[in-house]
């Protein structure tokens, strides 16, 4: 049976209520229904959530040759929430061919990029 694509993507934080409230408030997104040692957010296509690390998970170096691309309304405004929060930029805005981009990094230290293009 081949693989027909990532079906869920979740990201192992070391404070989840601290991650949860982050990616709430900052990004905007909204809860779902999940299991007590995760939060879901209601996201499309494909659910995004965080949760407690698995054993012998070593949060060193949180993504370390992953890239995690998130789609949003307006990159821009975001950036400029998240600059203006004190949120780490890694890389300014830029247009390119997933429309305006930029890359940030979350309480954890994964570095996420965000784009406007779908």
């Amino acid at each position: 049976m081949p693989v027909t694509g990532p079906d869920f993507i979740s990201l192992q934080v070391r404070d989840l209520d601290t991650a949860a409230s982050f990616y709430e408030t900052r990004l905007g997104l909204r809860r779902a229904a999940g299991p007590p040692h995760a939060v879901v957010f209601d996201t499309s296509p494909v659910p995004f959530a965080l949760r407690t690390p698995l054993p012998g998970t070593d949060l060193s170096r949180p993504g370390s040759g992953v890239a995690l691309w998130l789609l949003a309304d307006d990159a821009q405004s975001l950036h400029d929430d998240l600059a203006a929060a004190g949120v780490p930029i890694v890389s300014d805005p830029v247009d390119g061919p997933f429309g305006r981009t930029f890359t940030f990094r979350d309480p954890d230290g994964y570095a996420i990029t965000i784009h406007d293009k779908a």
